[in-house]
């Protein structure tokens, strides 16, 4: 199995689907966002997964779609919460790229008025604030590339992935 894929991590709201699929056509690879993937198995949007199983059970659904796919030359989106998924993510180290799109807690507030809405899926007692510590930490582990997009446009974004991509080819 080669490693020809690219496998975008970060936060809710860093553009992980929208560079994915910009550079995925620059490079002539496939784009893959898993959350559809998801869906698409157990047949359900994802908030409605999460409202049935909890968040441990949807979890293990993430892991099991992410951990499972087999493809060559594309660029993967998965949801912000793969990092919470070991399996799923030694997955990715092996069969590609692993680039994090890293934004400050300030950038991803200001782009995610209401973390609710956008299906960020809060523990009793846990803050926006906390999740994204929390999260940082397990990013920068699987990292084996970081973009830092505070103050890029998306377009601009979009360039500092293919440069990195290029240096490593």
């Amino acid at each position: 199995m080669n490693k020809n894929n690219l496998i975008f991590i970060g936060m809710p709201a860093v553009g992980k689907s929208t560079v994915g699929v910009v550079v995925a056509k620059r490079l002539g690879k496939n784009f893959i966002d898993t959350d559809l993937l998801i869906q698409e198995q157990e047949k359900k949007l994802l908030r409605e997964i999460i409202a049935e199983v909890g968040e441990d059970g949807f979890l293990e659904i993430e892991n099991q779609v992410n951990r499972d796919l087999e493809t060559e030359n594309a660029v993967i989106s998965p949801g912000g919460s793969v990092v919470y998924c070991e399996e799923a993510m030694q997955h990715y180290k092996e069969i590609g790229t692993v680039v994090y799109l890293q934004a400050s807690y300030q950038t991803i507030k200001r782009r995610i008025k209401s973390p609710k809405k956008r299906g960020v899926v809060l523990r009793e007692g846990q803050t926006f604030q906390d999740l994204y510590n929390e999260r940082v930490r397990l990013f920068e582990r699987y990292a084996d590339v970081t973009i830092c997009e505070d103050g890029c446009q998306i377009e601009e974004t979009i360039e500092k992935v293919l440069e990195e991509i290029e240096k490593m080819a």
